[in-house]
């Protein structure tokens, strides 16, 4: 009876390795860093309920994530944004700024600032520096699109056709690229 129970106990605990070593693999695989996972978008985790707001600078938005990471000077909140697809060469701005983006808010909703963001693509995970710069270019692209709402004509920004062909404004745009 005692090599029976013997037998069981090691069993069980090479299953406990087991499942700590794949939730490790898992855990790493999504890019996420280790540390809670505080709020979700993506529907995977849980119900949102409402978004990160700044009133002061005129922001709303949802990251895909936030989680607590351990820093030098105590817990931190650092915002996740998920693309579906691979690195590209060159990190598009538009990725870089809705990071920012979701760094001011966390700034702003949170009262601490992230030292960093991180941008989860299929095949890589980087780990962007919340500079003042990056703050900077958040905020002033948040006021040229706030300016542009009051425009009379607001001009296509890039020559991308699929980006047209998923555009909201397509209908009344008399700059959409070709079908």
């Amino acid at each position: 009876m005692f090599w029976i129970l013997l037998g069981l106990g090691l069993i069980l605990l090479l299953a406990g390795f087991a499942v700590r070593h794949w939730g490790h693999r898992a855990q790493a695989q999504t890019g996420l860093p280790v540390g809670e996972v505080v709020y979700s978008d993506t529907g995977a985790w849980q119900a949102v309920e409402k978004p990160l707001i700044s009133r002061r600078y005129g922001l709303v938005g949802k990251p895909d994530y936030l989680v607590r990471v351990q820093a030098a000077g105590g817990a931190l909140l650092v915002p996740v944004e998920v693309k579906s697809r691979t690195q590209p060469a060159v990190t598009p701005a538009g990725h870089l700024l809705q990071l920012a983006a979701y760094c001011l808010l966390v700034e702003e909703t949170q009262k601490a600032r992230p030292p960093y963001g991180l941008l989860h693509y299929a095949d890589a995970t980087l780990q962007i520096p919340y500079t003042d710069a990056l703050r900077q270019a958040a905020l002033d692209a948040a006021q040229a699109i706030r300016q542009a709402r009051h425009a009379a004509d607001v001009h296509r920004s890039h020559d991308d056709p699929a980006r047209c062909r998923g555009c909201g404004y397509r209908h009344a745009c008399d700059e959409a690229l070709a079908e």
